[in-house]
């Protein structure tokens, strides 16, 4: 009798244990860590993984064209330069954008198509535009390679001649798989939505110099596990922006997507 309660007290212990383990590996963000989401969020902020901050560039040299004499191009390393665009009041023109090419050891390839609808004020001058987009390709760099599509709005303000900036605000949502190169190197899925308010261009040299955002990333991790954060993001204008996930700070340079830790 006593060797049989002693058994059932250890299978008892063994299944506790077991539980704790399995509990423990299903916290929603156990999967991925906060440094590989930070990675994930830098991906979709800077230029060279083609995220916000080129998107920004992107249709702040549309604004720049319609008030400009000079035609649209693309340069050599993909970017657009700013151009002459014709445009009436309340119309929607759309354009398109392939880059393919590889900077600071990143290597991306992406599509994007825009429509852009101008809106016009009460003089009948450009004021501001909306502007809706598609994107798909790929990435791959030092800490992170991404294969994903997305989506954004955004309106772009500040297209008057007295204004002294462009103004942005709008959503920008990213979905794709992701293998991180750090850590364990979790590989996944990701979701990433961001919202941006009052995000300011410098006229006429479009560098980010201030506003806010938040986000979120979602998705699963390894054998399939749920992660989910949340962040705010502050735009320095030293083209760098800080990010906060779960109350851990990090520094992302808007050019390369370096994203430095804070201790």
């Amino acid at each position: 009798m006593k060797t049989t309660f002693k058994l059932s007290l250890v299978v008892l212990l063994m299944l506790g244990a077991f539980s704790c383990k399995k509990d423990g590996n299903s916290s929603s963000n156990s999967s991925v860590t906060t440094d590989q989401v930070a990675d994930i969020a830098a991906g979709s902020l800077a230029a060279n993984s083609e995220g916000f901050a080129s998107v920004t560039d992107d249709i702040a040299v549309n604004a720049q064209g319609i008030s400009s004499t000079s035609k649209v191009n693309i340069n050599s390393t993909g970017g657009l330069t700013t151009s002459s665009v014709h445009q009436e009041c309340g119309t929607t023109r759309t354009d398109s954008v392939t880059r393919s090419l590889t900077i600071d050891s990143v290597t991306l390839n992406y599509f994007f198509k825009y429509s852009h609808t101008l809106n016009c004020n009460t003089s009948n001058q450009p004021d501001n535009v909306a502007n809706a987009l598609t994107f798909h390709g790929s990435f791959d760099g030092p800490r992170l390679s991404s294969n994903d599509s997305g989506s954004a709005t955004f309106t772009i303000a500040g297209l008057t001649e007295n204004a002294t900036n462009f103004v942005v605000n709008g959503e920008y949502k990213r979905d794709g798989s992701f293998q991180s190169k750090v850590g364990d190197k979790a590989s996944g899925n990701s979701h990433v939505d961001l919202t941006v308010v009052n995000v300011k261009l410098s006229k006429p040299g479009r560098k980010i110099v201030s506003g806010t955002g938040t986000l979120s990333v979602t998705g699963t991790g390894p054998k399939g596990a749920n992660f989910s954060y949340t962040g705010t993001i502050v735009f320095n204008g030293d083209g760098t922006a800080t990010l906060t996930i779960s109350g851990t700070v990090y520094t992302v340079n808007l050019a390369s997507g370096h994203c430095l830790k804070h201790k």
